[in-house]
């Protein structure tokens, strides 16, 4: 059965894209720690990060860094978090998160967003990415 995340990629669930190439997409977390809590996921479906190819995991990398770069440029933070956690979603995401406090980063702090700010924002840090 398809994660989520590939359904997300395939068009079939609503997303707020902010970049995408022909391996990745980044959208922004529907449940956010913060402002601006992106995801980037490889679209071929892996359940656990280390199960990627070493090219793709390092392209990954790659891609969650220039997303990473347009989200400082967008979001007034101190510095951008990175987790790889897993187990919510059996699909490799990278979770990139404005934080300027460690509890952000806890996955218990969340953030209340409305459509019309999901939007605005995917559509700022799209401007960003370079």
């Amino acid at each position: 059965m398809a994660s989520i995340f590939t359904k997300i990629i395939k068009g079939e669930i609503p997303c707020h894209k902010v970049a995408e190439d022909e391996n990745f997409i980044a959208f922004l977390d529907i449940n956010p720690n913060a402002k601006g809590h992106t995801l980037c996921v490889p679209k071929k479906e892996v359940n656990k990060i280390f199960d990627l190819e070493e090219d793709t995991y390092l392209d990954l990398m790659q891609f969650s860094r220039k997303v990473a770069k347009a989200l400082e440029r967008t979001v007034a933070c101190e510095r951008i978090g990175m987790a790889v956690i897993g187990l919510e979603v059996p699909h490799v995401h990278v979770h990139l998160i404005p934080i300027n406090e460690m509890r952000e980063m806890t996955f218990a702090h969340k953030v209340a967003m409305t459509p019309e700010e999901f939007s605005n924002l995917a559509a700022a840090i799209q401007e960003n990415i370079s």
